[in-house]
């Protein structure tokens, strides 16, 4: 039986093409939460960049957050688990993008920042994800300002992410944008978000289902009691879940919890 939803955010429980959660899917969740089944986010996003849960979090349909991909996990005010990066290695990073001019955003407990931004960080985060504007400040100005770093992410291509590899060896790199990549600590992903959330309220991980689409979702699919891949979802993310429902736009989140969620 499931007892614990783990849900992405991007292209899961929000659409790319409205930038809203369907209402289905909300419907969805209030249905399971009368059932007693509780309800995670389990996302990239840093608490400072969720801005587009309205609909749940005024209903009061969030027990939970697994945030940074795992990185800073929280229940209402009490923070559950955090793990920054070796401070060596987040130095090491931006200096990386530095020398080649790369865009990367720098977050922390509760401060964001964009070095080098440009064009494309202004596309996605702003006009394709609907994030604020990051204010923009120099390596030096960031780590200055941000204590410890939780995530980075710099935009970086394939080769450049297999070039950087050896200099952050503490470090996992997730991906699931082509433009950019999440650096996190090692070991950091949403499936210990899991562990930490599940740990935290006395559940057992056969009793959860986790749904997404991006490849940072695919610890936590292969992790999960259930693991549920967005009709929407590449190949590889696919691949490593139990089932694929529909895509986020036609009512997939909604399908998959009222077809596993029972």
């Amino acid at each position: 039986m499931i007892k614990a939803l783990f849900l992405d955010i991007d292209g899961t429980l929000v659409s790319f093409q409205t930038h809203c959660i369907p209402a289905s899917a909300v419907e969805a969740i209030a249905a399971a939460r009368r059932r007693s089944v509780k309800v995670f986010i389990a996302t990239g996003r840093p608490q400072v960049l969720i801005n587009n849960l309205g609909p749940l979090t005024e209903r009061g349909l969030i027990d939970g957050y697994v945030t940074m991909n795992g990185g800073y996990c929280f229940v209402g005010d009490e923070v559950i688990s955090k793990a920054p990066l070796p401070a060596d290695e987040a130095k090491a990073l931006l200096d990386y993008c530095a020398a080649r001019g790369i865009t990367c955003v720098v977050v922390g407990e509760h401060d964001i920042c964009a070095c080098q931004p440009g064009e494309m960080l202004h596309r996605i985060f702003n006009e394709y994800l609907h994030a604020k504007e990051l204010p923009a400040r120099t390596p030096e100005e960031a780590l200055e300002s941000i204590a410890e770093v939780y995530q980075m992410s710099p935009f970086l291509n394939a080769e450049q992410e297999q070039e950087i590899r050896p200099s952050i060896p503490h470090c996992e790199i997730g991906r699931w944008h082509p433009a950019f990549v999440d650096v996190t600590a090692c070991g950091i992903t949403k499936q210990l978000g899991i562990d930490q959330i599940c740990r935290h309220f006395g559940l057992r991980v056969e009793e959860t289902m986790a749904v997404g689409d991006g490849g940072n979702d695919i610890p936590m699919l292969r992790h999960a009691g259930i693991g549920i891949a967005m009709g929407n979802a590449g190949d590889e993310v696919k691949a490593a879940a139990d089932y694929v429902t529909d895509t986020v736009d036609n009512d997939g989140l909604a399908k998959a919890i009222e077809t596993y969620a029972v």
